[in-house]
């Protein structure tokens, strides 16, 4: 579902004394202080400094940030900054942290202390907004290892809360890109290296260079049948893989044949399929989401009238929607849903597992429409917290408040790179500052129904359920979704209210699947990732036009076996719910 952040609102009165603990000097309020230093800095930039501490030496403090278990951090807002000059994080407004609320809670001891600073470019967008992001750079916005990133040599400092002091701290490292970049090129023009069976493609977007007002690059990583050849003939079946940001070959293939997919993809026994994983970071997140939306643009039209006709006119694919099915899992899966209800015209199937919320009746476990808080269910005399993450005995991980504050300290306006930012860019119209318009407020998870109700336009079961005369005929059967029913972020309860919604449909009936595993957690698959091919070949076959010649790309047909291993399994030709 995502590389998950876990967070804590802090206003940071940081109020300590002392000045002859070791490593800091001066009198009055504690206080951190950033510098960057002119030998990394060459410019003026725009963003938000932070510090984290920690008590372990083991690694660095920045990589130790999470939502349970993680070190205290602090961040704040600096635009202008020069090199050489101090950012000041104290109990001034706009220092927020976590999982301490204010650095006057912080503990007396010794602790390695690390600077960070990650600097937003400045967007002026085709729509009219102008917004301060950071963009990735081949790294899918991982945020503390992002290049064009500014980070100190961690050190240990002695703080006794009995002496105030200031702490300086100098951020005297630069991420660099793990690729060069073009000489007079941008940072994401790169492509990872071709092997014999994985090639890669990249292209600018007109439509969403339009849209963010500078250079954008769209690309993926392709994975060809064994005996493929670009001189031949025979045209092969397309799966869109849809997930997170990764450089990685598709399906964890291996050209040496190191694990069991590679062994079978590189067999006779294969089902022969091209794999197109999409490949496209972004201001927000990790992934785009693959649809058209206010906040992050045109990335729908991007994917399927820009990539996949670059993918069509450089490899043999069916250029056709039947010979195009989607799928993925979590975040994956609700792009593979979403990419077949919104481009019914593009694609011919989805077989989408444990996706995020596909009905936001329940996102996770909040009715964006209804519930008056997103943190909490309050009721006259009492509250209580709303569980984010379980385990399949029932034990609560952290709850919703923690993740979500653990974001805001990471950034404001959405700028975390975490999942509930991400999910508010995704569903929410375009606020009057030009950053997504905020369904709650982060410090209390408040909920502005006048936002939240605009999401509709983005709740794939409410569109579903709107267009049907028109969406009905091009999507009847064409539905396969899979979910564990303890999923580990409660995802299982929007899928279950998408299979109510869309069992209830008539002229025509919706003919969707819906497979739950008994006691599963997030992650669950009825079959292995051979026996979906299996399943896709079937399918294509079945869908083809009458005539069509496929030995050339259809394996062997063995029909797959559930994959029973752990626990009960619910059988795919059965439509079973859990009724409410």
């Amino acid at each position: 579902m995502r590389a998950r952040l876990a967070g804590a609102l802090c206003v940071a009165l940081l109020v300590v004394t002392g000045t002859t603990a070791a490593g800091v000097t001066g009198r009055g309020r504690l206080r951190f202080t950033v510098t960057l230093s002119p030998s990394v800095a060459k410019a003026v930039v725009d963003g938000r400094a932070y510090v984290v501490v920690s008590r372990k030496g083991d690694s660095e403090p920045r990589d130790q940030i999470d939502i349970t278990g993680g070190v205290p951090f602090w961040g704040r807002n600096a635009d202008g900054v020069r090199p050489g000059r101090k950012v000041v994080l104290d109990g001034a407004g706009g220092t927020y942290g976590y999982p301490l609320k204010s650095i006057a809670s912080l503990p007396s001891g010794r602790y390695s202390v690390q600077a960070f600073f990650n600097t937003y470019d400045t967007f002026r967008r085709g729509d009219g907004s102008t917004v301060k992001m950071h963009m990735p750079c081949g790294d899918g916005m991982d945020l503390f290892h992002s290049p064009g990133n500014f980070y100190s040599t961690p050190r240990w400092v002695t703080i006794d809360q009995r002496d105030p002091g200031t702490v300086d701290l100098t951020a005297d490292h630069l991420i660099a890109p793990s690729q060069p970049v073009p000489a007079g090129g941008t940072c994401q023009q790169g492509n990872p290296a071709d092997s014999a069976h994985v090639k890669h493609v990249k292209i600018q977007s007109p439509a969403l260079s339009k849209f963010w007002g500078r250079p954008v690059y769209i690309g993926a990583n392709i994975l060809l049948p064994t005996g493929y050849d670009p001189n031949g003939t025979v045209r092969y079946p397309v799966e869109y893989h849809f997930g997170h940001f990764t450089t990685n070959a598709p399906r964890g293939f291996r050209e040496d044949g190191g694990n069991a997919f590679s062994k079978w993809w590189l067999s006779d026994a294969a089902q022969r399929f091209i794999v197109v994983e999409v490949r496209e970071e972004n201001p927000f997140y990790d992934t785009s989401y693959a649809v058209d939306t206010p906040n992050l643009g045109p990335y729908g039209q991007a994917t399927t009238r820009e990539l996949i006709p670059a993918i069509d006119s450089r490899f043999h694919t069916i250029a056709a929607p039947y010979g195009r099915i989607t799928s993925g899992g979590s975040t994956g899966g609700w792009m593979a849903v979403a990419s077949q209800v919104f481009y019914p015209d593009v694609y011919g199937g989805t077989f989408a597992g444990y996706p995020d919320p596909v009905d936001l009746r329940r996102e996770q476990i909040v009715n964006v429409y209804d519930d008056a808080n997103a943190y909490d269910t309050i009721r006259e005399w009492d509250r209580t917290p709303r569980p984010d993450s379980r385990t399949v005995p029932g034990d609560t991980n952290y709850v919703n408040a923690q993740e979500n504050l653990w974001e805001l300290a990471r950034g404001d306006r959405d700028r975390s790179g975490g999942a509930w930012a991400m999910w508010e860019a995704l569903f929410s119209p375009r606020g009057k500052d030009g950053y997504p318009a905020q369904a709650w407020d982060k410090p209390t998870g408040t909920i502005d129904h006048s936002v939240s109700a605009g999401w509709k336009a983005m709740d794939l079961s409410a569109k579903v359920a709107a267009e049907w005369p028109t969406l009905g005929p091009k999507l009847q059967g064409r539905v396969f979704l899979y979910v564990g029913d303890t999923d580990t972020y409660f995802l299982n309860t929007a899928v279950e209210l998408f299979q109510q919604r869309t069992d209830a449909l008539t002229n025509p009936s919706s003919g969707f699947t819906f497979v739950y595993g008994r006691a599963k957690p997030h992650g669950w698959s009825p079959y292995t990732v051979q026996q979906w091919f299996q399943i896709y070949a079937d399918y294509v076959a079945k869908h083809a036009p009458q005539g069509t010649n496929m030995s050339g790309w259809r394996g062997p047909r063995v029909l797959p076996r559930l994959n029973t291993a752990g626990g009960e399994i619910v059988p795919p030709q059965k439509h079973v719910g859990l009724p409410r």
